[in-house]
């Protein structure tokens, strides 16, 4: 294997360090973690408009901002704290996402509370188990789906804002509920036997 150089996912590129280790390490991989779970959907979130390397690159932002993601804490920010928010460069300032964040803080506590876990909610839209699909091309993965309309869908009726049917597939995408890496990546396979 020396050598030969490893096939990716066409989306990430092969100049940017930072999307090329997010391929590789996160991307795809099954998450079970609410913390990690909230961190993606104020990320996603965040996303709205703009490219996921625009959110990368600010990603250590969020983290000193959004108290490191830590739903609780995030769930208490003051008017305060949010117009704080709004004049930080180091994440994206916009009114409405940083607002979002807040809320759906909140609606994320709701969900906990009833399930006991967010993990546990999140997971039955998929039966607890990744979708693998089977995409030869970044052209076939669709944009959304009717798990991701179903989803994004339960998520507004429970407040949570910014969550979109293709903000929704792309947060499934990213905590590894559906398998989008396309078959030649060398992540296909080894996502595939992930849980």
């Amino acid at each position: 294997m020396t050598g030969q150089k490893k096939l990716r996912c066409e989306w990430v590129g092969v100049d940017k360090e930072r999307y090329v280790a997010y391929h590789d390490e996160e991307w795809g991989v099954p998450v079970h973690d609410d913390r990690k779970q909230f961190e993606f959907l104020i990320l996603e979130g965040a996303q709205a408009g703009l490219s996921w390397w625009t959110v990368l690159n600010k990603r250590e932002g969020y983290r000193k901002a959004f108290a490191d993601f830590d739903p609780v804490k995030v769930a208490r920010f003051t008017e305060k704290r949010i117009a704080k928010l709004i004049e930080n460069p180091a994440i994206i300032r916009n009114r409405l996402k940083i607002r979002a964040a807040v809320t759906n803080a909140q609606a994320f506590l709701a969900v906990q509370e009833e399930f006991g876990c967010f993990d546990d909610y999140l997971w039955q839209f998929v039966d607890g188990r990744p979708i693998q699909n089977k995409w030869r091309t970044l052209k076939q993965i669709p944009a959304t789906t009717p798990i991701s309309d179903a989803l994004s869908k339960d998520l507004k009726q429970r407040g949570f804002k910014f969550v979109g049917s293709t903000i929704v597939y792309a947060h499934m995408q990213a905590v590894g509920m559906v398998n989008d890496h396309v078959t030649k990546c060398f992540r296909y396979q080894e996502c595939g036997r992930m849980k």
